[in-house]
C-alpha cells in the first residue's frame, strides 16, 4: 500500500470512529489525458471538502456535487465524467441503473469513471441512566441498526456527544440538567427526557437555556402509544427517534447547487467553492479560472442562481 493510500485508510478509520459520514471516491477507469489514474482515491466530507485525488479541479467539482447527493441517498454510484456532450444530445446528465454520465465541458480531455461509495456510520444513540427504561432502549436499539452507547451522567460534555444523533435521559432525576444542557449545546438532533409531564416541565424551566433551546428537548420522551411497561416505553422512544432523525446523519442534508455562469457546470455550494460578487450578486464557479473569466466582464454571462 502506498503512503497516500495508507494515510487515507487511517483517515477513514478515524472518521468512522467519530461517526462522521463521508463518501469514498475511487477512480476505476481513466482515459488519457485525464490526470487521475485507476486506483486513485479521495474522501468527500459532508461540508464538500475533498481529501485525496481523483482528478483536477474540474473533475473535483463534478465529484463533489454527485458525492454529496449519494451521501444523502445512501446509494453507491458509478460516475462517468466526459468533456463531450452526453449521448442524448441534451447536455443533461444521463442516468442509467447504478450509473450516471455527466458532461463536464471544463475537462481538458480524457474521461473518468469514479465509483462513489457513501459510508454512513450507524446512527449513534447515547442512553443515560440505568433504569429499566434505559436498559430496554439499549436492548432494542441494535435491532434498528443503531449504535447504542450506555452512559452515566459523569463525563458527558458537548465534545463527547459529537456525531451523536440521539440522547435519551432515563436516570430517574439524577443529574439530568447538565446532560440536557450538553446535548442541546452539542446540537444533538433528538434529545428525550423520560419524566412525567409535570416533572419534565419543571426540569426544563430550571435549565440555563433560552426558550428555543428548551423546545428542542422532548419530554415526556416517546410517541403516545399507550405505553405502560418499560419495554413499551422504550419502543415509543425509539419510534420518536426514528421519526426525528431516521437513518440519516444530520450532516447528510441535501446539497445546495448552483450553475457556473461561465462554463455551465453544476457545482456544489460549499465553503471551499470559488465564488464572486463582482456582478452585484454572489455567483459560484467550478474553478478559479472560470471565476477570473467572469470577473473580467460579468455582464457577458447570464445569471444563474443557487438551487
Amino acid at each position: 500500500m502506498s503512503p497516500v493510500a495508507a494515510l487515507l485508510e487511517a483517515r477513514m478509520a478515524e472518521l468512522t470512529g467519530r461517526h462522521v459520514p463521508f463518501v469514498k471516491a475511487t477512480v476505476v477507469r481513466a482515459r488519457r489525458p485525464a490526470s487521475a489514474r485507476p486506483g486513485d482515491i479521495a474522501l468527500v466530507l459532508a461540508d464538500g471538502r475533498i481529501e485525496g485525488f481523483v482528478g483536477g479541479v474540474c473533475a473535483e467539482a463534478t465529484v463533489r456535487v454527485q458525492a454529496l447527493r449519494t451521501l444523502r441517498s445512501g446509494e453507491s454510484l458509478l460516475l462517468r465524467i466526459s468533456p463531450e456532450a452526453t449521448t442524448d444530445g441534451t447536455g443533461e446528465p444521463v442516468v442509467e441503473e447504478g450509473a450516471l454520465l455527466v458532461a463536464n465541458p471544463c475537462l481538458s480531455g480524457g474521461e473518468l469513471e469514479i465509483f462513489l461509495e457513501p459510508l454512513r456510520p450507524a446512527p449513534r444513540v447515547v442512553v443515560v441512566g440505568d433504569s429499566p427504561i434505559a436498559r430496554s432502549v439499549a436492548a432494542f436499539g441494535p435491532a434498528l441498526g443503531y449504535d447504542i452507547t450506555s452512559a452515566g451522567v459523569d463525563g458527558i460534555t458537548p465534545d463527547s456527544l459529537a456525531g451523536t444523533q440521539a440522547v435519551v435521559i432515563a436516570s430517574h432525576g439524577r443529574d439530568e440538567e447538565p446532560v440536557l444542557v450538553s446535548a442541546v449545546r452539542a446540537e444533538v438532533p433528538y434529545i428525550g427526557l423520560v419524566a412525567s409531564p409535570r416533572r419534565g416541565a419543571a426540569v426544563l424551566a430550571g435549565l440555563d437555556l433560552d426558550p428555543g433551546q428548551r423546545a428542542r428537548i422532548r419530554t415526556p420522551a416517546g410517541l403516545w402509544i399507550g405505553a405502560r411497561t418499560p419495554g413499551e416505553v422504550a419502543v415509543s422512544i425509539l419510534a420518536e427517534v426514528i421519526q426525528a432523525v431516521g437513518g440519516r446523519s444530520p450532516e447528510a442534508e441535501e446539497a445546495l447547487t448552483a450553475v457556473d455562469p461561465v462554463c455551465g457546470m453544476t457545482v456544489a455550494v460549499a465553503d471551499n467553492t470559488p465564488y464572486s460578487e463582482a456582478g452585484g450578486d454572489r455567483r459560484w464557479f467550478c474553478c478559479t479560472g472560470c471565476r477570473a473569466a467572469y470577473e473580467k466582464d460579468p455582464s457577458r454571462y447570464p445569471e444563474a442562481d443557487a438551487s
